[in-house]
């Protein structure tokens, strides 16, 4: 069961979460400071009619701001150098995606990022986790699409991995990370471009609770997270976009580091017993980023 690929509710025959074995969290948080930080093109929705209306200093006071929260929440960061002309580095969630085995071992699948501009990321983040001693593995298909921890997201506290496709990741690759990390793999296909990674619009909180925008999945990816999670919270679009609600990141499913302006988002998670910490990502929408796309997991 450990490597089976779920597409529909129909096949989670014999699956469930207590089935799945436990996983360790992030010992650390990666972040790339955003020197080169702008917006130069149109990759998603959120760009369009930014281009060169970054605020600069104002960015890297949220990005401080950002670290700060990581660091009170008792989570280390560490930070990746950023590279001349590669304005979307910041955004270091999207590179690899990084986790376990099960015998412990660390393991850095490199991403195939869709857009050739943001290609040459991942080439450091590469060397920053082989420096760290983790094996670093390449997708068997060369040609096919996978941005990292942007798409691929680890359910709390459990070896089982959600799987993003229909914008910038195939569904190929998650054959090559159920087989790596020796993982069961949920595929959820999204149907909005708005919402064009996961992290976008699916939020887990603990093991049993996830903040979702239902209207960014199909029919079948949405009954496959009412199925596994027994309490599941769908934000409204204003929030989700406006907001990047979703987009929120949970350490040690104790505090919730979230945009400042999710406040229905907020109140929920502090209705499930989790901590809010609120910080202003307000820049980094410009580009269709907040909280979660500002950082990898180091395990």
């Amino acid at each position: 069961m450990s490597r089976a690929i779920y597409r529909s509710v129909s096949e989670l025959r014999g699956f469930s979460l207590k089935s799945a074995d436990p996983m360790p969290g992030p010992r650390g948080i990666l972040m790339c400071p955003p020197d080169y930080f702008d917006v130069v093109d149109v990759k998603n929705p959120f760009m369009v009619g930014q281009a060169g209306k970054v605020a600069k200093d104002a960015a890297r006071r949220q990005w401080e701001g950002v670290r700060r929260a990581f660091e009170a929440a008792g989570k280390p960061v560490s930070s990746i150098e950023p590279l001349a002309n590669l304005e979307d580095m910041t955004f270091c969630a999207n590179t690899c995606f990084t986790g376990l085995s099960p015998s412990g071992e660390r393991i850095c699948l490199l991403s195939q990022m869709l857009h050739p501009s943001r290609r040459r990321e991942v080439a450091a983040s590469e060397a920053f986790f082989q420096a760290l001693g983790y094996r670093i593995a390449h997708l068997r298909d060369r040609e096919a699409f996978f941005e990292g921890g942007g798409d691929a997201l680890w359910h709390p506290e459990r070896r089982l991995v959600w799987g993003g496709y229909g914008f910038r990741s195939n569904i190929n690759p998650y054959e090559d990370i159920a087989a790596l990390f020796d993982a069961p793999v949920i595929l959820l296909k999204l149907v909005n471009e708005r919402f064009y990674h996961l992290d976008t619009c699916f939020c887990p909180l603990t093991s049993e609770a996830v903040l979702i925008h239902a209207a960014a999945f199909d029919a079948a990816s949405l009954e496959l997270i009412l199925k596994i999670f027994p309490m599941v919270v769908s934000i409204g679009e204003e929030e989700a976009v406006e907001a990047m609600a979703l987009n929120g990141c949970v350490v040690d499913g104790k505090t919730v580091v979230i945009h400042h302006g999710a406040k229905a988002a907020s109140r929920h998670i502090q209705a499930m017993g989790l901590e809010v910490s609120h910080v202003d990502t307000s820049e980094f929408h410009k580009s269709g980023g907040s909280v979660y796309c500002l950082k990898n997991f180091i395990f």
